[in-house]
């Protein structure tokens, strides 16, 4: 942490710039103010002379504050002020006096549609954010201000929990280990880009939190669009896409410095700096972070750092370059589900995963992770009616996830992780062309290849000489492994096996190759847009194998899948009332992990394209008092494939593993089910609203009513830990219900300013019609009790200087302690026979669920300069 500081103190030294302003240079200043009084951070001003066209920009500060000098007198001037949320102010005709410092007040109008154009200073071209009235799909966009305040020790994925048609659950599991569905689809169905870069996993579309805590220093805002989204790229934006835009290069010198403490001994501390733009072009904004804590839930510690670098280079009025580095090496102990009896015997902290050793509690189960992401954003204005973005990426991770096994001669225990290394590059190019004064055309590509590397490797030997390696059919039966490797995430990419003697249960590299084109028309006139998109891909998967296939046939062949998606969308603006409505098909290739149905290189049968149809309807009304939102969906999703996991009871040993061989199976290890053929149908209304009937006070309301079913005969295979296949199943999913998500949701939220600089808020949720992820056919499925949640926080900001601020921040989520199963795994209605277990809230206590988090706090200190 010394040699963090000192790097900061550094970077301090190297680039505080000293600005001088000559005597006969005039400046604009002033306080952006939003329609209710309050300021406005980070409102961005851009000042152009028109005799010359030369443009100046800035942005406020923490109090509102901004002053933009080194102006020549004259004019005129046209100043314009945009922040998202609200409509640009525009005043024109300013003249400017030699050596005059013109006051200015921009105050936001009351038509509230939303306007976002200015913030991504880069990527406009690929960064595929909505813009109110204009974009016809269903969006709802979180401000960096509610992200810092509320985030508090969360995962970035709580910033979304107050909007419709959203539920995350898992944060129970630890630090980084919540994941979310949208409108009744998982997180591998839902579309996540970074700056315009895909994040959801090549091979399986999963995306984990933990690899990703640093987004919640770096984002400036996170949009999620409910159904097909705005995103020109052949995504899956089945239940949607949520785009996280980070901070790019601040344009002002200044920094901060964050403090956060919170339950069960949390600690979190934050130091950013900015040199803001310099004479030769360039700027650099940096930040690190440490965090540390013992989880709410019993050993579900952890640990980790974020990083963020952004250089950015103004080449010239038609060259604008960035690069951002990022990542977030953790690792942290988890949880898992276990029965419902066992959390009203032992309390919602008890941890499955916990065992006693040598009279001490200790949990193997672990998960270290280093995922560094860098991309390099090019925006070309080539002239006025035509430009190109660019972004080049790659991701090179490594880590794995640690558990205790038995060795297969003695029987001794020992630890190893599963290991997912990969590397993943990409390109996105998007080329823009203004037809005419209506009519705008986008053409691009996006192009994308992925390695990835799995195998088991030991982590340590508890006690043991040496652990058999048996079953790589290219080695001889007298193989032991010596060698431990470590969990430390910052030697994830060093501490590996080279040899394939010293990998374990499996050995494999997994090849992706994705080309893509697209393009869109898009026309606005007097109130009415309309857009088409289009695209296609090619997608060629492939695996080699070094564990179960001799050398001449560790190459699988290759599979190749062609996909496209269309869709297009209408909408209508008079006055303050808008219409829009929306369709789309898709034709999505499946994931790598279910082409491949086993560890071997065969080919599954039943992968086949995903077939996705949505429709969409949707009005809104927005005014000064009260903003209202409306939409209606129907998504019709063929062919998908569903996956599941559970701890195994005596019952699934006694089905799964009649020979009871303990290499097989045996209680407590995991079940892992993979449903093939699903075909699910969604449909939906969602209503959302922010009024502000006097100054300093915002309520905002949303609520959702889902009816999600499966439909028709689904084939399922049973896979134990090592994935071997244990059996294959046929299920009549017809009218059961989608789990793993309330189908009814509602809450309100309100935020109210008591006096300068100091605020409360709250929120209330309500969960209703929660049925468990496992089907057990014929529409039978397993209601989970409603339940509701209220949040609460107050914000306190101090201005020391004009450039000084010190802020407050206290959170406490789920108020009132309230008890509930957040998610649910089996389908247990009625007692075995020769069981007595009891009921709760009608719930058989015998099914294995979570129960969500309790009481948990964050405070937080931060200081501006």
């Amino acid at each position: 942490m010394k040699k963090s500081l000192l790097f900061f103190a550094l970077v301090f030294a190297s680039y505080g710039a000293v600005h001088a302003q000559t005597a006969n240079t005039s400046s604009v200043s002033g306080v952006v103010k939003e329609a209710t009084g309050q300021t406005v951070k980070g409102a961005t001003i851009k000042i152009t002379h028109l005799p010359s066209g030369k443009v100046v920009s800035g942005s406020a500060d923490a109090q509102g504050k901004f002053q933009i000098s080194n102006l020549q007198e004259g004019g005129p001037y046209k100043v314009e002020v945009t922040y998202i949320g609200e409509t640009p102010v525009v005043i024109e005709n300013i003249l400017l006096k030699s050596g005059e410092s013109l006051n200015i007040n921009p105050t936001f109008s009351e038509d509230a549609s939303t306007n976002l154009d200015e913030v991504v200073v880069v990527g406009h071209g690929v960064v595929d954010i909505a813009v109110g009235r204009k974009t016809p799909i269903a969006v709802s966009t979180i401000h960096r201000t509610e992200i810092e305040e509320k985030v508090g020790a969360q995962d970035i994925t709580s910033t979304l929990a107050n909007t419709p048609s959203v539920y995350i659950t898992g944060q129970a599991k630890g630090f980084g280990e919540s994941s979310m569905t949208t409108r009744g689809f998982d997180q591998s169905n839902t579309a996540f880009l970074l700056n315009g870069q895909p994040v959801n996993g090549m091979d399986n579309g999963r995306v984990y939190w933990s690899n990703w805590s640093g987004l919640t220093d770096i984002a400036s805002l996170v949009q999620i669009q409910r159904g097909l989204g705005a995103s020109k790229l052949a995504i899956s934006s089945v239940g949607g896409t949520i785009n996280f835009v980070t901070k790019s290069t601040d344009m002002k010198e200044g920094g901060f410095v964050r403090t956060t403490v919170g339950n069960d001994m949390l600690m979190k501390g934050t130091v950013g700096y900015s040199t803001g733009m310099m004479k030769n072009g360039f700027a650099v904004s940096a930040m690190f972070t440490h965090w540390s804590g013992d989880g709410y839930v019993n050993g579900t510690e952890g640990q980790g750092q974020n990083y963020f670098l952004s250089v950015g280079y103004k080449a010239s009025e038609k060259h604008n370059f960035n690069l951002m580095v990022t990542g977030a090496p953790q690792w942290h102990n988890q949880g898992f589900t276990s029965t419902l009896d066992n959390y009203l015997k032992n309390g919602r902290r008890y941890n499955s995963n916990v065992e006693t050793v040598n009279g001490a509690e200790v949990n193997y189960r672990k998960n270290y992770y280093h995922k560094p992401v860098a991309n390099f954003n090019w925006d070309w204005t080539i002239d006025d009616k035509s430009s190109l973005s660019t972004v080049v990426y790659a991701s090179i991770a490594s880590g794995g996830g640690q558990s205790k096994r038995s060795e297969k001669t003695n029987k001794g225990p020992y630890l190893s992780a599963d290991v997912n290394n990969h590397q993943w590059y990409g390109i996105v190019s998007n080329y823009n062309r203004k037809l005419n004064e209506n009519l705008n055309f986008n053409v691009g590509f996006d192009l994308r290849d992925y390695k990835g590397e799995h195998y088991r490797q030991v982590t340590d030997m508890l006690g043991q000489s040496s652990i058999a390696n048996v079953g790589n059919v290219n080695l001889g039966n007298n193989v032991f492994i010596t060698e431990t490797y470590s969990t430390n995430p910052w030697k994830a990419f060093s501490s590996q096996p080279k040899s394939t003697e010293n990998r374990l249960a499996w050995d494999y590299e997994q090849m992706i190759r994705y080309g893509g084109l697209f393009g869109q028309l898009e026309y606005a006139k007097n109130g009415f847009t309309a857009f088409f998109q289009g695209s296609i891909s090619q997608q060629q998967n492939s695996r080699r194998e070094y564990y179960l296939e001799k050398p001449e046939n560790s190459k699988s062949e290759n599979v190749n899948n062609f996909g496209y998606n269309t869709k297009g969308g209408v909408s209508y603006t008079l006055g303050k009332h808008s219409l829009f409505a929306n369709a789309g098909y898709y034709s999505r290739q499946p994931y790598q992990n279910n082409i491949f149905m086993n560890y071997r290189n065969d080919v599954n049968p039943y992968a086949e394209n995903e077939k996705i149809l949505g429709l969409e309807l949707g009005y809104k009304f927005v005014s000064r008092y009260i903003d209202v939102n409306v939409n209606a969906y129907k998504t019709t999703w063929e062919n998908r494939v569903t996956g599941n996991s559970k701890n195994a009871v005596k019952a699934d040993v006694e089905k799964y593993n009649p020979t009871n061989d303990p290499n097989i199976l045996v209680e407590g290890d995991y079940l892992y089910f993979s449903n093939y053929g699903v075909k699910q149908n969604h449909k939906g209304v969602e209503l959302d609203f922010a009024a502000r009937p006097f100054s300093g006070f915002t309520l905002k309301g949303f609520a959702s009513i889902g009816d999600w079913k499966y439909d028709g005969k689904s084939v399922t295979i049973v896979r134990n830990e090592d994935r071997v296949v244990l059996a294959t199943e046929e299920t009549d999913l017809t009218n059961g219900k989608v789990g793993d998500a309330a189908q009814t949701t509602y809450g309100l939220g309100a935020k109210y300013f008591i006096t300068k600089g100091l605020s409360v808020d709250g929120d209330w949720r309500s969960y209703d019609r929660l049925y468990s992820s496992r089907q057990a056919g014929e529409g039978k499925v397993l209601e989970l009790p409603s339940y509701q949640l209220v949040d609460a926080g107050v914000s306190y900001k101090i201005d020391i200087t004009e450039k000084n601020a010190i802020s407050f921040r206290f959170n406490i989520n789920n108020l009132f302690n309230k008890f509930y199963i957040s998610e649910a795994t089996t389908n247990i209605f009625e007692n075995k026979k020769g069981e007595t277990n009891e009921y709760w809230n009608g719930i058989n206590t015998s099914n294995t669920v979570l129960i969500g988090l309790g009481r948990t706090w964050n405070a937080s200190v931060k200081f501006t300069f």
